[in-house]
């Protein structure tokens, strides 16, 4: 039998992971090594590119030790937007007082406030394709305060990637950047008659100019599209690996993007198969809401639209939420029953444990639904401010309903009224979409760590009112990173193709018609929240 094996990769905010996948989408081995992070100071996130690709190394040789070599036609990778510093030699280069190991700005860094804010102020024309604001978790903040903050060091880089890039340029040498992560992450202009890229208006006004010398060598001059050849895989890394070089490496991909390829061709029950017709969400550390549509759609506080930075040929429209599995997990950890519970379980098994509760608690208050239990507890969920549609990151978490109670039932109660108000955030953005011109969705498709939970998905279905299709192929951004790599091997004539016969089957989770109302009230309580929060700064100012 002739075996045809793609490998995906995927670097995430906390681990990086490997998957060996065939031409039909499925995973057969996966493996996952946890990654270094530090945090030395208030809101700076910091990460090593050095551990980043020894932890490539790592889970690429474990997933493909026992394979012949010869089935392994292509490899593609995804990461974080995050922005990785080099100096002239291609070395780290530190990214704050730190050493030079440290010398990766994670994208869930907020140091760059003021810089966004300044940015801002500018009203350029550009900012109309990031929701009107550019955020300080994109990388022109990032990159002016790094002139700001670290002037007599500025003119030593040597060369600014983000991380899906600087991983193609690990693994081939070249030092080409994909459309997606420009486009989406520093301000790169593409549009549908052909013309890109980079605005030197733009640049000279915010002040950094310098970032054109010598072709804009230092943020990249040569610029592809996810999933064409990038390259192929260097003859020393393939030695490490154990893998043949000259394998197809293809164009690189932001991870969220990579799931949204790999979860937006799925195919289950009788639920619309347009593209246009999904909201895919793909669920992590944070949420991203990803939006394809024919036609430019302008939408206030949601990023793009991106011409062909995620499909071929389509807008993007971005959204997300900054916490949402960080936020869950906080909430358990921070409670007092949830710190109790941590010492003898782990954080999914605690999850379980509470949907029971919430269960039993149900039936001894005669509900007819679990979700009825948060009647009078509410929260608002942006604890590490929004991200959209309201694109600001000063905005706090809420909670109403508070007793002094410190129990594990007690828990449970903000646990659920945290994924509901999750939900509402997508509700949120929905709204948001509908209102700018999308014609209404028809379905949300969704994937991440988040959604091993089934109460998490359900919660998402009854409050938006729309049925989830669940990839039965769980890992998708490692699907859609492997799909980049069938592509980059010519294997598909395209990655729509690619998209259509590796997307697999989805299991359908239709919404609970009989608690609408309910979430429709708990909605406007979750819109009054905001409100009310805008009057209390009011009132402090």
């Amino acid at each position: 039998m002739h075996f045809t094996y793609f490998i995906g990769v995927d670097v995430g905010s906390g681990s990086v992971r490997a998957a060996l996948v065939d031409q039909t989408g499925h995973v057969v081995k996966s493996s996952v090594q946890e990654l270094l992070t530090w945090k030395p100071k208030l809101n700076f996130y910091e990460q090593s590119s050095n551990n980043i690709w020894e932890c490539c190394i790592s889970v690429i040789k474990d997933v493909v030790k026992d394979v012949d070599s010869s089935h392994i036609k292509g490899i593609g990778f995804d990461a974080t937007c995050s922005l990785v510093a080099l100096d002239k030699n291609g070395n780290p280069k530190a990214v704050s007082t730190s050493n030079n190991e440290q010398n990766v700005i994670m994208w869930m860094d907020h140091r760059a406030q003021v810089e966004a804010d300044y940015i801002n102020k500018t009203n350029h024309n550009i900012l109309k394709y990031v929701g009107g604001k550019v955020s300080l978790e994109m990388e022109m903040p990032k990159l002016l305060w790094l002139k700001k903050n670290l002037p007599k060091e500025w003119n030593n880089f040597g060369y600014f990637f983000d991380l899906p890039d600087f991983l193609t340029w690990k693994a081939t040498g070249k030092m080409s950047r994909s459309l997606c992560s420009l486009v989406c992450k520093w301000n790169y202009e593409c549009f549908t008659d052909g013309r890109r890229g980079w605005n030197l208006g733009f640049l000279k006004q915010i002040g950094l100019e310098e970032l054109a010398d010598d072709e804009f060598k230092k943020i990249g001059n040569v610029v592809l599209m996810p999933g064409e050849y990038c390259g192929g895989l260097k003859a020393d890394v393939a030695e490490t690996l154990g893998l043949k070089p000259d394998i197809p490496v293809a164009v690189s991909i932001i991870d969220a993007h990579a799931g949204g390829l790999g979860m937006i061709g799925t195919k289950g029950g009788d639920i619309d198969s347009n593209m246009a017709s999904r909201l895919g969400l793909i669920c992590g550390t944070s949420t991203c809401h990803m939006a394809v549509n024919s036609d430019a759609v302008l939408v206030k506080g949601v990023w793009g639209p991106y011409f062909s930075a995620m499909v071929p040929g389509m807008w993007l429209n971005e959204a997300g939420q900054s916490a949402s599995g960080m936020l869950l997990d906080y909430v358990i950890s921070s409670h007092p029953a949830g710190s109790k519970l941590l010492e003898s379980k782990s954080t999914g098994e605690i999850r379980v444990h509470l949907k029971d509760l919430m269960q039993k608690l149900s039936l001894q208050r005669g509900l007819e639904d679990l979700n009825l239990l948060t009647k009078d507890f509410h929260v608002w969920p942006d604890y590490h401010g929004n991200r959209s549609p309201l694109a600001d990151p000063s905005i706090k978490g809420m909670i109403v309903g508070l007793t002094i109670d410190s129990t594990e039932e007690n828990l449970a109660l903000v646990y659920l009224a945290t994924l509901q108000a999750l939900s509402y955030g997508t509700r949120h953005i929905i709204d948001a979409l509908l209102e700018a011109g999308y014609e209404p969705f028809k379905s949300l498709v969704i994937c991440g760590g988040i959604t091993k939970d089934p109460l998490f998905i359900q919660v998402q279905a009854d409050a938006v009112g729309l049925p989830i299709l669940k990839p039965n192929e769980q890992e998708s951004v490692l699907v859609g990173s492997a799909i980049l790599g069938a592509c980059a091997a010519q294997h598909f004539n395209s990655i729509k193709a690619a998209i259509e016969n590796m997307g697999g089957a989805a299991t359908v989770i239709l919404p609970n018609e009989n608690i609408k109302k309910f979430h429709d009230k708990k909605y406007q309580v979750f819109l009054n929240m905001y409100q009310d929060q805008l009057k209390y700064r009011m009132i402090m100012n």
